[in-house]
């Protein structure tokens, strides 16, 4: 297990263009949350901070479900309706304890994800990058890494920020892991999205 660094696992949003609560939706033999925390435990992460905010209740019920649960814990945030990804992330690092030297920062919707990119990534983290991000096709994806010593220019972004914005001031300290597969970029948004991603 890397015990240094923590998955930040983002499932606070409305789930609005799906009309129904994504985080939830069946996977396979899981839901579409516990497919992303299973693989984040598979490629070896010990803590995995989920952060909920809209359907709070399922996906904390969907969570104490999992076998995974013991190195699952939540945290609400309260700024969920209006604070976009970048508030999930903030309250996702404030939580983290001062032995955390990363954070992995991933889509509670992107079931897709594969163990062994977020395996390279690690290892990529491991080799001294500071800021971790896979790219397919020259197209920035999720997860990526970030170590602590630049948590507070993320803790320090206001509302009409992004996390787009901190990637690009940063872009000089960003470490590419190029992958070959789609699965960084995919999430799910809509009813067609789920129906053409979901494994048959």
């Amino acid at each position: 297990m890397v015990s240094s660094v923590s998955a930040i696992v983002l499932a606070a949003g409305q789930s609005r263009r799906m009309g129904s609560p994504k985080m939830v939706l069946p996977w396979g033999e899981t839901t579409v949350i516990g497919q992303v925390v299973g693989a984040l435990a598979s490629a070896g992460v010990d803590e995995i901070v989920v952060v909920t905010g809209g359907a709070r209740q399922l996906v904390e019920t969907a969570l104490a479900h999992l076998d995974l649960r013991s190195r699952i814990r939540t945290v609400f945030n309260v700024d969920y309706a209006q604070g976009e990804m970048l508030s999930s992330v903030q309250t996702g690092l404030r939580s983290l304890d001062v032995t955390v030297e990363a954070a992995l920062i991933c889509l509670g919707d992107q079931p897709r994800i594969q163990v062994s990119v977020i395996g390279d990534i690690l290892k990529v983290y491991a080799q001294g990058a500071q800021l971790v991000v896979p790219s397919y096709q020259m197209r920035r994806g999720h997860p990526w890494l970030v170590s602590r010593n630049l948590w507070p220019g993320l803790l320090a972004l206001g509302r009409a920020q992004t996390l787009r914005d901190f990637l690009n001031l940063h872009a000089d300290l960003i470490t590419y892991l190029a992958v070959e597969t789609d699965s960084v970029l995919m999430d799910l948004d809509t009813p067609e999205d789920y129906q053409r991603n979901h494994p048959s």
